[in-house]
């Protein structure tokens, strides 16, 4: 899976077309991620301890991890993920449009 977490994305299709985040959690069973402040959905909570209230409360959805591009830090545009291999033999992401090495 070329897209991990803490990196930043831009949804490329769906109803959070053109909205920009970090993500925070990926699911590669299912292919999918978690994006900051991308994909609210109503999700409904139980009275607990920490929540007395409970209600409903809005939160994140996982989104399909094809409806996103990783986003360069050097060119600041969404672009897809290569792979290149270093002199000292490692493998390491790289920007298809600048080819700037990608960090961990």
């Amino acid at each position: 899976m070329r897209i991990r977490k803490d990196d930043q994305v831009a949804v490329i299709s769906g109803k959070d077309r053109g909205k920009k985040g970090r993500v925070m959690k990926v699911y590669p069973q299912e292919g999918r991620l978690l994006i900051e402040k991308v994909n609210y959905r109503k999700v409904a909570v139980r009275k607990t301890q920490a929540n007395p209230k409970g209600g409903i409360v809005e939160m994140e959805g996982s989104i399909p991890i094809s409806n996103v591009q990783m986003i360069c830090p050097r060119c600041s545009k969404p672009t897809r993920i290569a792979y290149t291999i270093l002199a000292d033999g490692t493998r390491q992401r790289s920007c298809k449009k600048c080819h700037e090495i990608l960090g961990e």
